[in-house]
């Protein structure tokens, strides 16, 4: 699995790989670093390098106490003291003012020193350092992370975290190993959810939940897309295979998230678009390496993916269909090999 990270970060090593990576790759067994992780986000815009922890305390346990309000499991492990302050802030039981004092106590104990590791492996970047000196307690913003605040694409990084945030809740909600854990798509609503006892729970957009394994690119052009609540700004969610393919794939949902890709509109919609034609067959390999990063990342569709796409490499790769059976379902389609001309063998995860 080691291996398949340093590819997601390393084929195209950029800030933005390696802060996805930490979201990404995370072991899933507390939320603590994404609530660290939008607190930097949240914080970053205002340019100040030293933050004290009595600074972070009050975005950071705001994040947590959000979350704990719809989701009261936010770890894997036993009891918590500062997650049971949060609650108890919830209920009324503290205020703020011992809310923060707790957190600077005990909120950051492990989070610091464990955000840029990734796989028990430091990452060669760093968004802060740990400076404690005495009972002065702060970290250091770096560069990389007002770099990041310069992107374009800013305001996908904290959507991302919140959706790989809300992925991860309903397997500890449930009590239930992630690999147990079967996630659908409502194409109509574009809403990732879990059946919860026969009641259906929307989870997250699916958006938010692929962007980042798709390094905010579009799928087909690579140029970049931002995932936004703002429809007319926002990307596509576009079906790989086109839907109308369904009568004649009746061995695989089409609707099932190995099969979307997030591109921008003028691949999708726009002219010489590709709206409900077959990829051409270069571009089958590209989804198998996004779906192998979803895979390999401890991601709760990890399992739903497998399930979708067979668990043998070959038919993987091939999401179960030969080549002359996409070449007879573009017939199907009357239309086959969509492509951005000159781009599908230029473009890698």
């Amino acid at each position: 699995m080691s291996g398949k990270i340093a590819k997601f970060q390393e084929e195209h090593p950029s800030l933005e790989s390696y802060w996805r990576s930490i979201i990404l790759f995370g072991n899933n067994v507390a939320s603590y670093k994404f609530a660290l992780a939008k607190t930097l986000l949240e914080i970053a815009p205002a340019g100040k390098p030293a933050v004290h922890l009595e600074e972070l305390a009050a975005p950071y346990a705001k994040h947590l106490c959000e979350h704990l309000r719809h989701s009261p499991k936010q770890v894997t492990s036993g009891s918590s003291k500062f997650l049971q302050a949060c609650m108890d802030y919830n209920a009324g039981k503290v205020t703020q003012e011992q809310l923060l004092a707790v957190t600077v106590k005990l909120g950051f104990n492990n989070v610091i020193d464990a955000f840029h590791k990734v796989n028990r492996a430091e990452l060669p970047v760093k968004f802060f350092e740990k400076d404690y000196n005495g009972s002065a307690k702060r970290i250091i913003l770096t560069d990389d992370i007002f770099k990041m605040d310069e992107l374009p694409t800013k305001k996908s990084f904290t959507t991302e975290v919140e959706s790989r945030w809300n992925l991860v809740e309903p397997a500890w909600e449930l009590g239930i190993n992630r690999s147990l854990l079967n996630i659908s798509y409502d194409a109509e609503s574009q809403i990732l959810f879990v059946d919860e006892s026969f009641r259906r729970k929307d989870i997250t957009s699916v958006r938010g939940a692929l962007n980042g394994y798709q390094k905010g690119k579009c799928f087909y052009c690579y140029d970049d897309i931002v995932v936004s609540d703002d429809e007319r700004n926002t990307c596509d969610a576009d079906h790989f295979y086109p839907h109308v393919l369904q009568p004649y794939m009746t061995r695989v949902n089409l609707d099932g998230v190995w099969n979307l890709v997030l591109t921008c509109r003028r691949c999708n919609r726009g002219e010489c678009g590709k709206f409900a034609q077959v990829p051409a067959i270069p571009y089958l390999e590209r989804l198998h390496k996004r779906n192998e990063f979803l895979i390999n990342s401890h991601h709760p569709l990890r399992e739903t993916i497998i399930n979708q796409t067979g668990k043998s490499e070959e038919v993987k790769i091939s999401c179960g269909f030969a080549p002359q059976e996409i070449f007879l379902l573009g017939v199907r389609c009357k239309t086959l090999g969509f492509s951005r001309q000159g781009e599908q063998n230029s473009f890698s995860y």
